[in-house]
């Protein structure tokens, strides 16, 4: 889908294709223009793919979990070549700090209350053969040389 399709979509439509609003998608993309921007002026190889397109392959990433082999058929380009674009999207999304979440500390002075309830099913038994002695057969030790 081009960004072009993506223009005269809903609000919510869009957020909910992306995962993020329209301003703070603008806003993404001018971070990522401005380090497009630096990235040429240091001589390095132009992307075919627009900036608009590249971030919202980024977002898709996060958003749907497909492979890279899958983005990159979507997008027209190689799964190294979504690899690489999804990796620089994110390394300069983080280093501009612009779209960090406040840490624990923000949360604790806040005033308000916060009621969230998380279910860790990460650690889970499993049911595995018990090893012992009955299962084997052991070969006769014979004493004469």
């Amino acid at each position: 889908m081009e960004i072009r399709e993506c223009e005269g979509m809903p609000e919510e439509t869009f957020r909910r294709l992306t995962g993020v609003r329209k301003r703070t998608f603008a806003e993404r993309a001018a971070v990522l223009k401005i380090a497009e921007a630096a990235l040429k002026q240091q001589g390095g190889k132009p992307n075919r793919l627009a900036v608009e397109t590249r971030l919202r392959m980024t977002l898709e990433y996060w958003r749907e979990y497909r492979t890279y082999l899958h983005i990159g058929h979507s997008y027209g380009v190689s799964e190294s070549t979504a690899y690489r674009t999804i990796r620089w999207c994110e390394d300069v999304l983080i280093t501009s700090g612009a779209f960090t979440l406040p840490g624990k500390h923000a949360l604790l002075t806040n005033d308000r209350a916060y009621e969230v309830v998380l279910i860790d099913a990460t650690e889970t038994p499993v049911e595995r053969p018990q090893k012992n002695n009955a299962g084997t057969t052991r070969a006769r030790k014979n004493a004469t040389p």
